[in-house]
């Protein structure tokens, strides 16, 4: 009853249905007892209404003592049975105090005889409607018992989506800790001050990371922030040999990315491209803003034998970037890369969004 009533719609959509079965009712007992319409309505309609209260909250706290398929059909049909019946000889009882007060008001419409075939009848439909009342409020349990698991399941699904997204951020901090602080060793002994320049920027990197981890998205500007403290740390490394190339479309840098989204891209191009060509090279990043959608690209020069082993998207940084975006966007987003020339570049396609809700 409580899942019916548990709004106005369900509500009134239950009070008109019984308002329906006390007017055929009061049909029935019409054309059962040769009482004129009225007389029959005045009797049937307030006491149907009565029994849909009563039949309705028994038939709720019965259903939910006993669940279907849980203490056997047989003991469940015998209490819902007595149930029934006692409520069927209930109604007969209230009906006829309903039409004794009817009786008392002394009019022509008011009032009708109550044979013993017409109690009879009252009974059978009283215990017949219970078993509608029944039926009905199992139906409603069982739907919003599936209702509640499945929504549990979604639950539980968005759990282990985003137990999944940390899990693949987190890689990151320690795959690219691990090149920097190595890059800082070798530097100690060669260069002491790039060592030290080397060791700030890298703790600005992480200030910067840690206070994104917050976010399940940042916004563009955020993110490439991000991308010029690592590449500050790299050009120490490399000095001249690396340079950087920036395109940030209009209406682009507000748009919202997941976190260190572009980050690994960049990293890879640093490691599979600069880090293997003696001459360098410059890096690439692109975004711009086309309707709903943001592209994001990186490219960089490649050494041949290495781009054969990027274009088969080997390497943590892809697959990560791949397994966020199909968890945070499903197959709104995607990534595609490959080789063109001496060059390889990563292109990313997602929503463009300005809020968390999605514009």
């Amino acid at each position: 009853m409580q899942e019916i009533s548990a709004t106005r719609r369900g509500t009134v959509i239950y009070l008109l249905v019984w308002l329906f079965l006390g007017c055929a009712l009061g049909g029935v007992v019409s054309l059962a007892s040769e009482t004129p319409l009225a007389n029959a309505m005045l009797f049937a309609i307030p006491m149907n209404l009565w029994y849909a209260f009563a039949a309705g909250y028994s038939a709720y706290y019965l259903c939910r003592a006993y669940p279907l398929g849980t203490r056997g059909a047989a003991p469940t049909a015998m209490v819902l049975a007595l149930a029934a019946i006692v409520l069927g000889f209930l109604w007969l009882i209230i009906g006829n105090v309903w039409n004794s007060v009817c009786l008392l008001l002394g009019v022509g419409w008011s009032g009708i005889v109550i044979t013993p075939q017409l109690s009879v009848l009252i009974v059978v439909l009283g215990v017949l409607l219970y078993g509608f009342a029944v039926a009905l409020h199992y139906l409603v349990i069982e739907f919003v018992r599936a209702k509640n698991a499945e929504q549990r399941e979604l639950e539980s699904l968005l759990m282990a989506q985003e137990a999944e997204l940390r899990m693949l951020r987190t890689q990151i901090d320690p795959h690219f800790l691990f090149n920097s602080l190595n890059s800082i060793s070798a530097l100690t002994s060669q260069d002491p001050k790039s060592a030290r320049r080397m060791t700030l920027e890298l703790a600005s990197f992480f200030r910067q990371s840690l206070g994104m981890e917050a976010h399940k998205k940042v916004t563009l500007g955020e993110e490439m922030v991000l991308i010029r403290h690592f590449l500050a740390i790299e050009q120490v490394r490399f000095g001249e040999r690396l340079l950087v190339e920036e395109e940030i479309g209009e209406g682009a840098a507000e748009c919202l990315v997941p976190p260190m989204i572009i980050q690994p891209l960049v990293e890879n191009a640093v490691k599979h491209g600069i880090c293997n060509m003696p001459e360098g090279g410059t890096i690439r990043i692109i975004a711009r803003r086309a309707g709903s959608m943001l592209h994001i690209g990186v490219a960089n020069p490649v050494d041949e034998d290495m781009a054969s082993i990027r274009s088969e998207g080997h390497g943590i940084g892809l697959t990560n970037v791949r397994q966020r975006l199909s968890g945070a966007y499903k197959h709104e987003a995607g990534i595609q890369w490959g080789r063109h020339e001496n060059s390889f570049g990563v292109d990313i396609t997602m929503p463009a969004q300005t809020s968390e809700e999605g514009d």
